[in-house]
């Protein structure tokens, strides 16, 4: 507080590194089982080897990165069972989101989902993939922002990122379908209609739509 003016405080380099890193990890940059050199990350993205060290810490922390005693640091690599942990763990959060997020539902907050999953329709009409995958996750992070609920949004959003990262790496090799890329329109309508079983249950059916989908590959 200076003058009676709140002076924001700079970022740390470190959670600067965080950043940069994370996004790095999500977007294929750095691919899973990629061995990590913190001299040379530390280089790429201009930061100092301890703020990238501290953040090398905080993403083995967040399960995205991998420390192996004497062998090296690495990005965590996606096996089936992990990918399948990951959906169970998605049902037992999200459905509960969606319960949530239609009791509390604003005019405004419907308005901004409807716009959302229109984007999200679009980019599935046209086959942009990529965008289709930016615009889904979007939905859901809003649905979880919808709550105000800080402690469950933390969670749901460290979710959504391993979440993110697994259909990138997974379409990468497998290309999407139309009918791989699923629409969130019922739970559009049970939100507007403020009913929370309905919308509950049109979010486990999307999430078990696209466990199946991965399984019925494996």
């Amino acid at each position: 507080m200076k003058g009676g003016v709140t002076v924001a405080q700079p970022r740390r380099a470190s959670d600067q590194a965080y950043e940069i890193l994370l996004e790095m990890i999500l977007d294929l940059r750095i691919p899973p089982g990629s061995v990590l050199n913190e001299q040379q990350l530390a280089t790429e993205i201009g930061l100092g080897r301890m703020p990238v060290r501290e953040a090398v810490a905080r993403l083995a922390g967040d399960r995205f990165i991998t420390v192996m005693p004497r062998r090296g640091t690495v990005v965590t690599a996606l096996s089936l069972d992990d990918v399948l942990d990951m959906f169970e763990a998605r049902e037992a959060i999200e459905c509960g989101v969606a319960h949530i997020a239609a009791r509390r539902a604003s005019d405004d907050d419907i308005a901004q989902l409807r716009v959302l999953i229109g984007a999200a329709d679009h980019a599935r009409d046209e086959a942009a993939t990529e965008t289709y995958l930016h615009d889904d996750h979007q939905i859901h992070l809003f649905l979880v922002r919808m709550i105000r609920n800080s402690l469950l949004q933390d969670a749901a959003e460290r979710l959504l990122q391993h979440n993110l990262r697994f259909w990138r790496s997974y379409w990468a090799t497998h290309p999407a379908q139309n009918s791989s890329m699923l629409s969130h329109t019922g739970l559009l309508e049970a939100i507007e209609a403020r009913d929370p079983e309905a919308a509950e249950k049109a979010m486990r059916d999307h999430i078990v739509a696209s466990r199946q989908l991965l399984q019925s590959v494996f």
